[in-house]
């Protein structure tokens, strides 16, 4: 069967934790942390499916340009104000990697940012990923010395990046 990103339900929780879990072991969050993302924001929060496995999750809110929000901490609510779609987290498991994976969850949250009148993306990339990154359009940003020091915590290679969408 194909994977394809849906919605992700309350009841996938457990899975979305346990991938981060085994893929980000160095930036460990809370399942909590996931479940209030999937509360204020459930249309940016998607999983991919391919039968009745789960191969991975990306999750997405409004947020503010140049702010990174809090790693493993809770967001407590989303800015009225919000001028870009943050993209917290991508994960796709290796068995379900390439056929355009990550690409398709670009186009569905940026889709999902033009519904909103939200002409940005942006993300922190880690582990070395900023050239996969630049691919779908993000482009590194200069860092101020707060954005450096929220990066810090992100591990060595963390780049902050952006991708202005056009209509």
């Amino acid at each position: 069967m194909n994977p394809h990103w849906r919605q992700a339900l309350p009841s996938d929780l457990p899975a979305i934790a346990a991938i981060a879990a085994q893929i980000h072991p160095e930036l460990p969050e809370r399942p909590e942390v996931f479940a209030e993302k999937q509360r204020l924001y459930p249309g940016g929060c998607r999983v991919l499916v391919a039968g009745d496995a789960v191969g991975g999750y990306g999750l997405a809110h409004p947020w503010k340009l140049n702010r990174i929000p809090p790693l493993d901490d809770f967001l407590r609510d989303l800015p009225d104000d919000a001028d870009c779609l943050y993209v917290h987290d991508v994960v796709v498991l290796p068995k379900f990697r390439g056929r355009r994976i990550a690409g398709a969850y670009v186009t569905d949250i940026a889709a999902l940012a033009r519904a909103a009148d939200i002409n940005s993306l942006a993300l922190v990339s880690v582990y070395g990923t900023q050239s996969m990154w630049e691919r779908f359009g993000f482009r590194a940003v200069a860092s101020d010395a707060a954005l450096r020091d929220k990066l810090a915590g992100y591990g060595e290679s963390a780049t902050y990046m952006v991708c202005r969408l056009t209509a």
